[in-house]
């Protein structure tokens, strides 16, 4: 009776060491997730801030096409044809760095939804049930409920989980 006992206890080890294990791979998962999320936001900043220079030397001749206007009376209307220009130039350049900010805002803000849906899931192992989950997961078996409602796409019989299933969790 006492080796039953043991042996139980190491399988209840080894079980939690693959559990462990599976955490801790989803957790470097949704971290490399991140960091892609990362690097493509730095590349979207890096071309909010080429929009931003590209603005400010519009800015720039916009300043120099108003002087040539102020000084040149013969060409005013030649210079005011180019100040035109460049304010339809930084017009332009001001919507594609706003545009840029808001898809880097846009990458990091989806990048970090799927970091955390991907951190909060659960893979199927033989001899899981919805209360073994729970318990394991969630810290309580009479919580499988909420396991339940949060994937009932998938699962149509609570009793009747297959292995290899990704569940979500609550």
């Amino acid at each position: 009776m006492a080796k039953k006992k043991e042996k139980r206890g190491i399988f209840n080890r080894a079980l939690d060491a693959v559990s462990s294990r599976d955490e801790k791979a989803a957790a470097e998962e949704a971290q490399k997730a991140a960091e892609r999320a990362e690097a493509t936001a730095d590349r979207a900043q890096d071309r909010a801030s080429d929009e931003a220079a590209k603005r400010r030397a519009a800015e720039a001749k916009v300043r120099e096409a108003e002087k040539l206007t102020a000084a040149a009376g013969a060409a005013t209307k030649a210079a005011q044809a180019e100040a035109l220009k460049a304010q339809i130039a930084l017009k332009d350049a001001e919507r594609r760095a706003r545009m840029a900010e808001l898809r880097a805002q846009g990458v990091q803000e989806r990048a970090e939804r799927e970091a955390e849906a991907k951190a909060r899931t659960y893979i199927v192992k033989p001899g899981d049930s919805l209360s073994k989950i729970a318990k394991q997961v969630l810290g309580d078996a009479g919580r499988w409920p909420e396991i339940l409602e949060a994937n009932k796409d998938q699962i149509s019989n609570p009793n009747m989980i297959r292995v290899g299933q990704e569940l979500r969790l609550p």
